[in-house]
């Protein structure tokens, strides 16, 4: 066992635990920081509210069949797992489809940017993209929701109590507002590794548990991007890492790619629908919102906490079981021994040398990170198929 690991477990905050085992209604669950509240938007029940609502509101599509909790819904840990990619309005009989896994709701409070590739910096930012994206929720601007929230006398008499607005006082802003003060309430930690790291715990975790958590924090090197700290763990560095997947079946199109993107001169809303719409496109990662070349590829570390509920896994979903997610990893960044490592991988990514025990004690350390109240969704650890 390495030092780092010494110093954790002798340093962890137990005051987080005792805050939350005294009750207190302000502490946030065993295991994560207080939730980062803007200035410009604080927190109150009735926008809380409000904000549920307008997450459920399917009036919100063209079609009147697709809302925010279509694709994050809270009884599959706020994702639509099991589809690798979302699904979005129905278009001639068939429902429309983007390219990137729906990343979970849960606990995106601590994240700094939103989206896989980082394109929205807020959670207000983002719910104004998903309603006009033509393969999302497909309206033609915002106006429709306004005109909703405008007239409907639910909505008037929320908006002016939440607000003080009424009519076309009441803009897309105060929509937002409402919606990131909801997914502010999302958060989720009291897991059994929480339980045993910062609550004292020695049997919440299994034996194998125990194992891979020693590999995780060492020979496999998962906690250099999914961290844990002393009194808190969000398990992500917030950061955007090339770890092979996607691009590599387009490397030898990525120079001529990415200088016709660069040339088109796409920013802001058409980001957006350009990634969401095109595959190609898509597997540009970061650079499709930065045009930094140190970007191709590299997507957003995802949470590990639930992980083993949200599957299928990567920014394409492309990885069905969390014991794929560690064969690529143990394969240094290649899905398929013998595949080439695609030119722009991220430096940390190298092969980990881990036995087949080893992987399995990893993947069930994983499990460990799934908090009581979605303990009972189904998992895909992947390893009965080994």
């Amino acid at each position: 066992m390495n030092g780092f690991r010494i110093a954790l477990l002798l340093t962890a905050g137990l005051t987080l635990a005792a805050g939350a085992m005294a009750g207190d209604a302000d502490a946030p669950p065993l295991g994560l920081p207080p939730v980062p509240i803007p200035e410009a938007n604080p927190q109150t029940p009735e926008k809380i509210a409000l904000g549920d609502k307008l997450f459920d509101d399917k009036r919100f599509s063209s079609t009147g069949e697709v809302a925010c909790a279509t694709c994050h819904d809270p009884k599959k840990a706020f994702t639509d797992s099991p589809l690798q990619v979302s699904e979005g309005i129905e278009k001639d009989g068939k429902k429309l489809t983007g390219t990137r896994n729906a990343p979970t709701v849960v606990n995106a409070a601590y994240m700094t940017t939103q989206f896989w590739d980082g394109r929205s910096p807020s959670l207000e930012d983002q719910a104004l993209h998903p309603p006009v994206n033509p393969v999302e929720m497909g309206l033609p601007s915002h106006e429709p929701i306004l005109e909703i929230v405008r007239t409907d006398p639910e909505y008037v008499e929320a908006f002016k109590a939440v607000f003080g607005k009424t009519g076309d006082q009441i803009t897309m802003d105060e929509v937002t507002k409402a919606i990131g003060a909801f997914e502010r309430t999302k958060v989720s930690g009291d897991s059994p590794f929480d339980r045993y790291f910062y609550g004292g715990e020695k049997d919440a975790l299994t034996d194998a548990q125990r194992r891979g958590f020693d590999l995780y924090v060492n020979k496999g090197r998962c906690v250099s991007c999914h961290v844990i700290e002393q009194t808190q763990a969000i398990f992500t560095d917030g950061r955007f890492h090339n770890v092979g997947v996607g691009i590599n079946d387009i490397q030898d199109e990525i120079p001529t790619l990415a200088g016709e993107y660069i040339d088109a001169g796409i920013t802001g809303e058409d980001v957006d629908i350009e990634v969401l719409g095109d595959k190609r496109s898509s597997e540009l990662g970061r650079f499709a919102v930065t045009t930094s070349f140190d970007g191709l590829g590299a997507f957003k570390t995802p949470t590990l906490r639930n992980v083993a509920v949200t599957a299928p896994y990567m920014h394409d979903g492309s990885k069905k079981t969390l014991r794929d997610v560690v064969v690529h990893y143990n394969n240094g960044g290649v899905t398929n021994e013998g595949d080439p490592v695609n030119d722009f991988l991220s430096g940390g990514i190298r092969p980990l040398d881990l036995t087949e025990d080893e992987i399995d004690d990893l993947v069930a350390f994983m499990d460990a990170l799934t908090s009581p109240e979605f303990a009972g969704l189904p998992k895909s650890l992947g390893l009965e198929e080994k």
